[in-house]
């Protein structure tokens, strides 16, 4: 039993949006996650850190979700920027009980333990500059309180893993009220993905004020989770 980790899979077998008009990078991508899961045992697990189907629905991304739930292994999902589709806990699981997804949960002002580990997390947030102060204000207060409800979900008496879509660190952005949250709760992991192509150079890996960075978009990583514990 491992735990492994990927960001952005960008799956549209049920829209028309093709990743490779961003680059050589994302050919044949659905394929090259395929043959990356492979890695993993039925009995492992993967969290999969946003960006997940560019659907507008959970209608319109059936098969998408059909790819993820056929891959080897467990799945933990979370919200990323581009998952439009997202709804509520409920409405989603019922979807995927009728439609027959398995082995997929959502990670939304929650936690899971693996292992005796607590996986947390939420989205997070950039510094949006399209937004004023007030909402850039909202919107950081929310994934606060939702990474705050996940961290307590977890009780003290466990390891915890922060998973986010959004890195709290990059380049030279902070995002002070979630890392401190996440020093209060003595959390020694982070890992997250959202950031593609001349972003990698920014992103914030390895040990940093006490807590260890992994970034895991997919194109970073080779398409291949990276096993994390």
């Amino acid at each position: 039993m491992a735990l492994y980790a990927i960001g952005d899979l960008h799956l549209s077998f049920g829209t028309d949006k093709p990743m490779d008009i961003f680059g050589n990078a994302w050919l044949n991508h659905p394929d090259r996650i395929k043959e990356g899961f492979k890695i993993l045992n039925q009995d492992d697990l993967c969290v999969i850190c946003g960006d997940i189907s560019w659907s507008m629905s959970l209608e319109e991304g059936l098969e998408d979700f059909r790819f993820i739930s056929e891959l080897p292994g467990k799945k933990i999902i979370l919200k990323g920027n581009h998952d439009y589709w997202w709804n509520t806990v409920s409405k989603m699981n019922d979807f995927f009980s009728k439609n027959g997804l398995q082995g997929i949960d959502f990670l939304n002002n929650n936690c899971y333990i693996y292992k005796g580990t607590a996986i947390c997390g939420t989205r997070g947030w950039f510094y949006d500059d399209k937004m004023n102060a007030d909402q850039n204000k909202k919107v950081f207060a929310r994934e606060t309180l939702r990474l705050k409800a996940s961290l307590e979900a977890a009780g003290n008496d466990c390891e915890k893993i922060c998973f986010f879509h959004y890195p709290p660190r990059y380049n030279k952005f902070e995002s002070h009220d979630i890392i401190s949250l996440m020093n209060e709760h003595n959390v020694k992991k982070c890992v997250y993905g959202h950031l593609h192509g001349e972003g990698h150079r920014y992103a914030v890996s390895g040990l940093t004020e006490g807590i260890d960075y992994e970034p895991v978009p997919a194109d970073l990583i080779n398409f291949t989770p990276k096993k994390i514990n």
